[in-house]
């Protein structure tokens, strides 16, 4: 009792594992459960107009470092003449472009590649040091305002985000009070949020960034407040207060320097357009997932030779499966215990139908030098060693038979394993001289059923793509096949031979 209760919590436990791990590569990987789903991707375009004065030009353009939601896939510029380098400070990031010599209009563009991510998923690196408040100077009377605006917001709120969303509430009004209407006199709307949140003692910058929409042209970047609150930069909408990163919200420029600055030339000015397109979710699973601890571990990550050869090779689980199941639980005869598993890898090569004629020819042809063979009393050695030689022309015949014939579905000595023909003609034909050619017929048949049953499994597209994706799902075959090795009943294959008895023991 004590060992059956083992079994199954072995078997529940190569279940649970199985799965989890599944589970746990598709959440940090985003690698998708079902083969054919698509991902969005983003590719958005920075383009940068100016007229050079005929000496040396250097434009210097802030470009995304890590915007949250998103995974920067790509980038690339395309400048003519012009040198390009990305210059990296403090986590920052800008793009300049360089000429010895430019002279009239210059177009200039840069070329991002996206992939939106969660904003969970985002990663946020080390924690950003807290920055000092920027030093704010006021008029006299803008001070008195300042002070009373700020009191109002503060006595709405209970910490930085909530007095936050109440300053720009009283400040976007359609019809602003007294001193907001006299502080956005003085200074638009952004701006004075920035000035007064500072004024506070709350670190805040203005950030831009670009509301992604397929297809959209000649954007430019929209202005968003940034409060840094505990260890984290919060954004902020100034004009409607929500708080967070919209859907589809992508931040451009994410620090005080200005977006763009040019030297040697003059009437500079920046547009961006963007288009959305979709690529497998599979593929950008594999770019955007590389730090991953799965992606170590993932068969996608290999060269592609060997994810070939690994592809078949996770497959055979799968066929296993089926042949256990139909030895097993259905009771179906077969040839040997792996051949119908082989016979269905060179399914999958050659497709169904081309292989059913080549694997029955070739053994049928064998078959009947077998019996030629069996009258010169050869040696059990030298008789198998004659037919794997002749199982090997009959493979080369084929292929270039059906290729002259314009079928590129003749076997190769990859597709059928030679020893393993050779072995099978040679235990058929034991089998034909003990048993008869009925026996022959039987295992034969059950061989080719058990055969094409696994190709149909192995050529699913949901199990094809689990198995090379999730290869720990073997872990769940394995447990069903242990289940099914511990069944003793009777085969579906036998029920019928007791139900004359079964009828008969019926009152």
């Amino acid at each position: 009792m004590r060992s059956r209760l083992f079994f199954y919590i072995i078997v529940l436990v190569l279940i649970v594992a199985g799965c989890a791990i599944a589970w746990q590569r598709h959440l940090q990987t985003q690698l998708p459960l079902l083969p054919g789903v698509q991902a969005p991707i983003w590719l958005v375009e920075a383009r940068v107009d100016f007229t050079a004065r005929g000496e040396p030009v250097t434009v210097n353009l802030d470009i995304p470092d890590d915007p949250p939601g998103f995974y920067l896939l790509d980038e690339q510029t395309a400048s003519p003449g012009y040198g390009f380098f990305i210059l990296t400070e403090n986590g920052n990031r800008r793009g300049e472009w360089s000429i010895r010599q430019a002279d009239g209009p210059q177009t200039l563009y840069y070329k991002i590649q996206l992939v939106p991510i969660p904003l969970a998923a985002t990663s946020r690196g080390e924690l950003p040091v807290a920055p000092a408040a920027t030093s704010v100077h006021w008029e006299e009377a803008e001070v008195v305002a300042a002070r009373q605006l700020l009191a109002v917001a503060r006595e709405r709120s209970s910490n930085p985000e909530s007095m936050t969303r109440e300053l720009i509430k009283l400040l976007a009004a359609s019809e602003p009070e007294q001193n907001a209407a006299l502080l956005l006199s003085a200074t638009p709307l952004v701006p004075l949020l920035e000035k007064l949140l500072n004024y506070s003692q709350l670190p805040t910058r203005i950030v831009n960034g670009l509301y992604l929409e397929d297809g959209r042209r000649n954007q430019q970047l929209t202005p968003k407040l940034e409060v840094f609150v505990g260890d984290r930069w919060l954004l902020f909408d100034p004009r409607t207060a929500h708080q967070g990163v919209p859907e589809n919200f992508l931040l451009w420029n994410q620090d005080r320097r200005s977006l763009l600055d040019l030297s040697g030339g003059h009437n500079s000015q920046i547009r961006f357009a963007m288009l959305s397109q979709n690529l497998p979710a599979a593929q950008l699973a594999s770019l955007t997932a590389a730090d991953s601890p799965f992606a170590l571990f993932g068969v996608h990550s290999l060269p592609v030779e060997e994810q070939a050869m690994l592809k078949m090779l996770l497959l055979l689980p799968a066929g296993a499966l089926v042949l256990v199941f139909m030895r097993i639980m259905v009771g179906v005869q077969t040839s040997g215990t792996f051949m119908p598993i082989l016979i269905a890898l060179a399914f999958l090569q050659t497709t169904l139908l081309p292989g059913l004629i080549s694997f029955v020819s070739i053994v049928a042809f064998g078959l009947l030098l077998r019996g030629y063979l069996s009258g010169l009393n050869l040696l059990l050695v030298a008789r198998i060693a004659t037919i794997v030689i002749i199982v090997i022309f009959i493979i080369v015949f084929s292929s270039l038979f059906g290729y002259r014939l314009g079928f590129n579905t003749g076997m190769t000595v990859n597709f059928f394993p030679i020893i393993i023909i050779a072995w099978t003609i040679e235990r058929m034909s034991i089998l034909w001289e003990d048993e008869g050619p009925g026996e022959v017929l039987v295992q034969g048949g059950g061989s080719l059923l058990v055969a094409v049953l696994a190709y149909l499994l192995m050529q699913w597209s949901v199990m094809a793509h689990l198995s090379f994706y999730f290869p720990e799902i073997n872990l769940i075959i394995v447990a069903l096949i242990m289940l099914m090795g511990n069944y003793t009943g009777y085969k579906l294959t036998e029920l019928h031979r007791f139900r004359a008895v079964d009828q008969q023991g019926a009152p």
